[in-house]
Formats: C-alpha cells, structure tokens, sequence
C-alpha cells in the first residue's frame, strides 16, 4: 500500500519518546484526582474486595461440584457453599457499583477543574497567541480532552488494573491449587497478549494522533468559513471552501483507514493469542481428569476462571486502546495549558494606584517581530484629566499605543506609567480595571443587547445601564425593536449595524467608568449626524478622565488638548489643532485632504446628513 505524503511511518525512537509524553499526561492528572484521596483509597478498597470475591467464586463452584459428586454428600454442606457462591456473586458486582458511584465525584471534578484551568489559562495567554491561533481546533481539542479525562481514568483505574491483578491472582491459585504448567500457560498467556496489544497499539497511535490533528484542522477550517459566511458570499468562493474542507477530510479519510486496517490486524492478533491459551488450559484439565489427577470440580473451576478471566481480557485491546486514546486527547489539552504566558504579573507586582490618571510613554521602541520594528522612541505625557489625540496614516503605529497601555504586549525599550508607576511592575487586573477601550473593530458576545451593555460592569443595576446607553445615543433604537433589550445580537454581534455595534461598545465602556479612556477610531463606524452627536458627549465625558483618541478622521480630534502625528512608528509633529495647522506641516496636508474629500461629498450627495449617500447612513 503507498502512502500518502502524510502518512508517518513507524519509528521506535519515537515510540519511546510517545510513551514518556504519554506517562507525563496521566502524571498531570495526578494532583486532580488526588484532591479527593479518601475516595480514591475507599474506591481502590472497593475495587480489591471485587476481584478478591470474583476470584473466589469459582473456587467455591469447584467445592460445590466434588461435593455433590461424592455419594454420601450431606445436603448442608453443598446449601452452605451454593449460599456462599451467591453471596460473592453480589458482593463481587455490588462492590464494583459501590466502587463507580464513590468514584464518580472524584472523576467529574477532575475534568470540571482540569476545563477550568485550560480556559482561565488561554484568557490568560497574550493577545499574540489569540491573533494566530484556529478557535476551531482549539474547541475541538478541549471538548476531547474533558471527555478522555473521564475514560481514562476508568479505563486505567477501574479496568486495566483489575484486570491485570486478577489475571495474576488466578495464575497463583492454579499454581498452587493444581500445578506450576497451569500457571505458566495463564502467565505466558497473559504476557503474549499484553505483548501484542501494547506493540500494535503504540504503532497505531500515530495514525490516531494524525487522524486527530487532521480533524481539528477540518474543524477549525469549517468553523473559520463559516463565521466568514458574508465574505465567502461577496467573492463566490462556497465551491472553493468546500473544495478546502473536503481535501482535510480526505487527507483524514486516508489516516483513518490506515487505523482501521491496523485495527484488523490487532484483533487478529489478540483473538489467536486467546484461543491458543485457552485451548492448552482445557487439553491440559481434561488429561487430568481422565488421568485422575484432576476431580470434575477441578476441570469445572478451570473453565469459570477461564471465562472469567478471558473476557474482560478479551477487551484488553479494547481498553488499551481507549487509554492510548484519550491520552492523546488530553497531552493535546494539556499542551494548552503548558503554552507559556507572554505578559507575566511581576513577582512582586502590586496593585495599580490611580490617584490621577497620568499616562507617559517614556523612549519606548517596540516591534511585534525582531525583523519589523513599529514604534521607535515614542516619549508623551497625557495629563491627569486631558485629552491627546494620535493621528497619523494606516499602519503608522496609532493602535499599538493603545495596545501596549493595555499591556497586550510589553515594550522592547523604553516604560509606559500611569501616576508614575511602571504598568510592567502593577497587576494587569489592576491596569486593566482602570483603562477603558472602545475598539475599531467591535466584537459582541451572541447574546442580547442588554447583556453586552451590562458585560462593561455585571454588577451594574438595570437604572445605570440604560443611562450607559441613553449617554452612547442608542436607547431610543432599543427600546423600538420588538424584543427591546432581549434582542440577541447574533454571532458576533452581526444582526446590529456597524454603528449600532460601536454604539454599543461605547455604552459599555461607558458603564465600566475607567479612570482611562482608549477611544481606537471610537466612531468610524457612524455616519456624520450620529458621530458629531456621540462626539459631543464622548468630549463631555473625557473632561473628568485621562483620555487616548487613536482616529483617522481628523475632525473628530480638533478639541483634543493635544494631537500627535504619527508617521512610520516616530512622532513627527505635536501640538493643538490650530498649532498644528500654523506649521503647515504633515496634520495641515491631512486636514486639507480630508476637508477636500468631505466638499466633494456635499457636491455630489448634497441631500444627505453631512453628504454622505444614504445607504451608508447607519
């Protein structure tokens, strides 16, 4: 058979390594399970007294047929001992539900925790990590990963180990209750088996783990299209998406045939290895009985710790597998949970102190790669309660500013301060407790309007978020749509026009009342009426607060106390408007463009709120 040019092929070097990484996962585990050690010890317990009254019960149907055998059997004895054997029958099954249902806390728990941990731990990885990473492969993999936690430790607590421990049990009892070759044949057996299974199994683990990339490639593909459904629309790409989708899952087809083939392979290896053990025990307590070395009883116990022991063997391959399984789930969980934080709290991090609101960037450089610097020098001071707006071309710098004050990245050179106090030395929930940010790009949870207010502060009365709102000039669309503030505004908030979305994250920012206030291109989204109105109010509110305008529209900074110029990451010009229209510089050339393009708007959509065409209007 060929193989695709994804198809790995088998390498023991990299079987060993596997088994470490697999030994690693389940050691992980560990501390989870052990929070609740007294059940665990009381479950164990449970388990031992299981297979110690399975292992007895046909111990006890062999006493029972020489019994009854024997012509001058009394009728108690053979009552007694048919009393016994079903007492051990309950207690063996009894004792393994016992087992489960003191167990079943200890199990949810651990994948509850173990969730909790992985999603508190990617809120906590950087905005970097966020940017590149396929939200539908990640789901994929914690969904997984919770349900193998749960299979695992069953499969390994509560089936391999039993199962091993009363193989090895049986194997003394017919050593020493018949002979050492019974015994050898149970021992040999079993390590023929395991052999086999543990072989073949850790050599199809690399078909499982490539199948498992591959479909959480698949997913997150189908989940990437999806939420660009509209942008998949304009440019008539469905046939090319599809064509993308169905070439990861042919590149899974291929993987998961390869496992299935494996599969075959394994079960053929474990049912012969099985039918051989069994055949040499029965040929073996047969010549014995017909010898007389053996009694009826003896050939009659064989055969009950044969079925007794061979079938849950029998799924040894089985659980074996489920256990290689989910162990590859969780390492892909757990290497969640291992990427490493890029902003990191200060060991000695204390909370940030706002007596004012001061801002200073002092000499910083930054770069999101070593290969493409973006900010060079940068040094400014937004008084406590003022208001300074940063202008500048498309891709000069503006938004890293507001990006690094939020500590989504840390500066290569130079400190940021707030009151005099480093943001690098301050918990980030203390820094980000006292910065607001109304983004360009507004991102809604798909929930109802009122929900998405109220996120800027859940603690918030109903009174304060509808002034939130009133303030941001969208109460009167609310309270007219027919659900009101029920309305769910869809995945991403896509329901909601562009300005009603920007409308409300600036509601919400509202109703946070950070002593800081980022406004990143805050209304770019609004037509001319609806931008001059929020405008006014958003220059009323920034009055009383230290206020960062990032804005390409230069019109809507005139009355900021000062106005940076941004060109390729260095400060070229500052001051006020009317300043920095005296220099004649690069803000005069900006503002006369722009004025320029607005004048030819009104020739041509003279009929339109600021001359804009109508359809454009939110």
């Amino acid at each position: 058979m060929s193989q695709s040019p994804h198809s790995p092929s088998f390498d023991p070097s990299e079987s060993a390594s596997a088994q470490q990484t697999d030994l690693r996962s389940i050691g992980r585990l560990f501390p989870y399970l052990w929070e609740f050690r007294g059940r665990v010890l009381l479950s164990l317990a449970l388990l031992l007294g299981a297979k110690l009254a399975s292992v007895t019960v046909p111990l006890v149907l062999k006493e029972i047929i020489d019994s009854l055998g024997k012509s001058q059997a009394s009728l108690v004895l053979p009552l007694t001992l048919i009393i016994a054997y079903g007492i051990l029958r309950f207690s063996s099954t009894t004792f393994a539900d016992l087992r489960d249902v003191v167990f079943a806390k200890v199990t949810q728990r651990a994948m509850r925790r173990v969730s909790m941990a992985v999603f508190q731990h990617l809120h906590a990885l950087s905005l970097r990590f966020h940017l590149e990473r396929q939200t539908g492969g990640i789901t994929r993999d914690i969904e997984r990963g919770s349900k193998a936690i749960s299979s695992l430790v069953g499969f390994l607590l509560f089936r391999i180990t039993p199962t091993v421990l009363e193989i090895l049990m049986v194997a003394v009892i017919l050593f020493v209750k018949l002979d050492w070759v019974f015994g050898l044949i149970t021992l040999v057996t079993l390590a023929a088996y395991i052999g086999f299974t543990v072989t073949i199994t850790d050599w199809r683990t690399q078909f499982v783990r490539r199948a498992n990339t591959l479909d959480s490639e698949a997913y997150g593909r189908a989940i990437d299209s999806l939420l660009n459904y509209e942008t998949v629309k304009y440019f008539g790409n469905e046939r090319y998406e599809a064509a993308r989708y169905d070439n990861s899952l042919a590149e899974w087809e291929e993987v998961a045939l390869q496992s299935q083939r494996s599969l075959g392979l394994l079960n053929a290896a474990q049912a012969g290895t099985i039918a051989i053990g069994v055949t040499l025990m029965i040929i073996r307590a047969a010549n014995g009985v017909l010898e007389g070395t053996l009694t009826l009883g003896d050939l009659v116990m064989v055969n009950a710790f044969l079925l007794q022991m061979f079938q849950p063997l029998s799924f040894l391959g089985v659980m074996y597998r489920q256990i290689k399984q989910s162990v590859t789930d969780v390492e892909r969980m757990f290497t969640l949970l291992l990427r490493p934080r890029e902003i990191e709290d200060a060991p000695d991090a204390g909370k940030l102190s706002v007596h004012g609101g001061e801002v200073t960037f002092e000499h910083v450089n930054f770069s999101y790669n070593a290969d493409r610097p973006i900010l060079h020098d940068v040094s400014f001071t937004i008084p406590a309660g003022k208001t300074l707006a940063v202008v500048g071309t498309s891709g000069a710098g503006k938004s890293t500013l507001a990006r690094l004050l939020f500590r989504f990245y840390d500066v290569n050179e130079g400190s940021i301060l707030i009151d005099g106090q480093d943001i690098r030395r301050v918990t980030q929930e203390s820094l980000r407790a006292a910065i607001g940010v109304v983004p360009q790009d507004t991102v809604l949870f798909n929930d109802s309007i009122y929900y998405n207010i109220a996120y800027g502060r859940p603690s918030a009365t109903r009174d304060e978020v509808i002034d939130a709102a009133r303030a941001a000039h969208i109460l009167t669309f609310i309270v007219s749509l027919p659900q009101g503030w029920e309305t769910i505004v869809g995945e991403r908030g896509l329901k909601l026009s562009g300005g009603e979305k920007q409308r409300v994250a600036i509601a919400r920012t509202l109703l946070k009342n950070p002593a800081i206030l980022i406004l990143d291109e805050a209304t770019s989204a609004l037509d001319t009426k609806t931008e001059k109105a929020i405008q006014a109010e958003l220059l009323e509110i920034a009055k009383n607060r230290t206020s960062l305008i990032i804005a390409h529209r230069l019109s809507t900074v005139v009355e900021a106390d000062e106005i940076l110029v941004i060109e390729a990451g260095r400060i070229v010009e500052r001051g006020r408007h009317t300043e920095l229209l005296a220099q004649n510089g690069v803000y005069a050339l900006m503002w006369a463009m722009q004025q320029q393009a607005e004048e030819e708007k009104r020739v041509d959509f003279p009929d339109t709120p600021g001359g804009q065409p109508a359809a454009a209007a939110d």
